[in-house]
């Protein structure tokens, strides 16, 4: 009787000592338990160890990602195979407001031939064509090569010709117009259900609102007047000038945030080492810094040419460009060429997808990758399309929109696109353009010139958390329960995704799960404490070990 009473007392003794207390059945179901202080070592049972590839791990420090190639690598096991049951991934991160860089992938065990796995991420679209139109998203993604082969229609917002930006900010999607009636002006639309959207009023008097951006909790509109025969569409008879840029206050009220002078139309904005940067669409050439109140600072432009779309990767600023086929890179004092993109004459939206940067061009609805210097690889061409537009990483792969089609694609990587479809049927005209893009709801929507309507589709699924991501140390949990992905926020639920049948994805792959790495970008922050469960923890589990945690 003593020595069994000794036996659970040493028992209580040695749980009540892990870092983090589990409950016995949690304990059953650990099939990786990764500290990350000090090494990559799995204290599970099933003892799946990482392979270090530059991360820094130092002893008690919590392991430090540096965005660029650093990541763990976890061998493939027989454990490790999550076939078609429940899982739950926890980890601990420290992310910054300020970065010059995507956030990236947390972790992924993802086939990208058969696309067939999963994908943790904090997700950063910008340079979508003239928007920043998702900013640090959590967003959680399962797939088994499925596709949801359908477009479905959000219907047309109002009388717009064209959807021109697009931007989530709060849990909302937002999209801004272009329409042409000489009294006419761009609006900002509140994405509702179905066909609903609320119209949040028209921020300018000119005919568009080019471009969307979340800046420091809030949302941000520049103005533009477009010329439509840009898109061989008779021009707009609205003669005011665009230029502005605007706060969104809530229940259509925006506030001036000032005029970017000599600005006829704003093309993007990016937010960039804490600062919100906007480019001019037309000459001449002008790139501003947004410094509070109603002030924008002018900035050097590269050899006087326009930069357009903007996005942010390994600590630069990246630009595409309308006056030669080229991208163009600021560190923040002084611009640099990158390149000529390979036969293109103007360069128009960015990725940042598996680590690499992609750029969009017109005449050849080619893709290339940034490969270093002055270099660019061809990563295919969509269909015989002329233009290629917004790229945007959704759900483990990359997407892009057309002209004059207006055709989605999908890539399936060296030079493969997958057509998915022709998204406006407007007849009797030149041009047809999928401009914008935003991932949503677990969902990736889609704009179009000259229907001006907004069409979605579902690949996989996808657990969403539409709100930008706190910086600093995050408890974050993401649970595959049934039918149903779930993802957490500090012990709260924050996303969902909408209901499947289990059976139809089957998860396991050869491949190795990676920490840090994935489909969007390499890690940029500080990781601890990532823990794989092959069972679903309950909402009350997920409560308590962040308030464990936490005290």
């Amino acid at each position: 009787m003593m020595r069994a009473k000794w036996y659970w007392s040493l028992l209580l003794l040695s749980v009540l000592s892990c870092d983090v207390p589990l409950d016995v059945h949690a304990e059953d179901a650990l099939i990786g338990n990764w500290r990350l202080k000090g090494d990559a070592r799995d204290q599970s049972s099933f003892q799946n160890h990482g392979v270090n590839h530059g991360v820094k791990l130092k002893a008690g420090q919590p392991a430090v990602f540096d965005g660029g190639t650093a990541y763990l690598e976890v061998p493939d096991s027989k454990s490790l195979s999550l076939g078609t049951g429940n899982f739950s991934l926890a980890l601990t991160v420290n992310t910054s407001a300020d970065l010059g860089d995507v956030i990236g992938t947390l972790c992924s065990k993802y086939d990208r031939k058969s696309r067939r796995g999963f994908q943790l991420s904090i997700k950063n679209n910008a340079g979508v064509t003239s928007s920043q139109s998702n900013w640090h998203h959590l967003q959680f993604g399962i797939d088994n090569g499925k596709v949801d082969s359908q477009w479905t229609d959000h219907g047309q917002l109002g009388n717009a010709i064209l959807i021109y930006s697009m931007a989530v900010h709060d849990g909302k999607l937002y999209a801004g117009t272009c329409v042409p009636g000489a009294k006419a002006a761009g609006h900002v639309y509140q994405y509702e259900d179905g066909k609903k959207w609320i119209d949040c009023g028209t921020p300018d008097k000119c005919n568009s609102v080019s471009s969307l951006a979340v800046y420091q909790g809030h949302l941000y509109a520049g103005t533009g007047k477009y010329r439509l025969k840009g898109s061989s569409l008779a021009e707009s008879e609205n003669p005011n000038m665009g230029g502005n840029v605007y706060r969104y206050l809530g229940d259509g009220t925006w506030k001036h945030c000032g005029n970017l002078s000599g600005v006829e139309a704003i093309n993007g904005m990016v937010v960039y080492k804490g600062k919100l940067y906007a480019s001019s669409m037309y000459a001449p050439a002008a790139f501003y810094r947004y410094d509070g109140g109603t002030t924008w600072t002018a900035c050097d432009v590269p050899d006087g040419k326009r930069v357009e779309s903007m996005a942010i990767y390994n600590g630069d600023l990246f630009a595409t460009g309308y006056d030669e086929g080229a991208v163009y890179r600021y560190d923040g004092k002084k611009w640099t060429h990158a390149g000529q993109v390979g036969e293109a004459t103007q360069t128009y939206g960015f990725a940042v997808y598996e680590g690499n940067l992609y750029v969009s061009e017109w005449p050849h609805a080619e893709v290339y990758r940034y490969a270093g210097e002055k270099r660019w690889e061809l990563a295919g061409r969509l269909g015989e399309e002329k233009e290629s537009m917004p790229l945007v990483v959704y759900n483990g792969a990359m997407y892009s929109g057309s002209l004059p089609l207006a055709e989605v694609y999908r890539y399936d990587g060296g030079v493969d696109w997958k057509n998915l479809g022709q998204i406006d049927l407007t007849p009797d005209v030149r041009y047809r353009r999928v401009w914008s893009m935003a991932v949503y709801q677990g969902r990736l929507f889609a704009g179009t010139l000259p229907a001006g309507r907004v069409k979605s589709i579902e690949a996989g699924k996808s657990a969403t958390y539409d709100t930008a991501l706190k910086p600093g140390w995050r408890q974050i949990v993401a649970v595959k329960e049934k039918s149903q992905l779930k993802l957490y926020v500090d012990g709260a639920l924050v996303a969902s995704s909408t209901s499947f049948d289990p059976a139809e994805y089957d998860l396991s792959n050869s491949e190795p799960l990676k920490i840090g790495f994935g489909a969007h970008d390499y890690y940029h922050g500080k990781m601890k404490d990532v823990q794989l469960f092959k069972r679903a923890l309950s909402a009350e589990e997920v409560q308590t070990r962040f308030q464990q945690q936490a005290d």
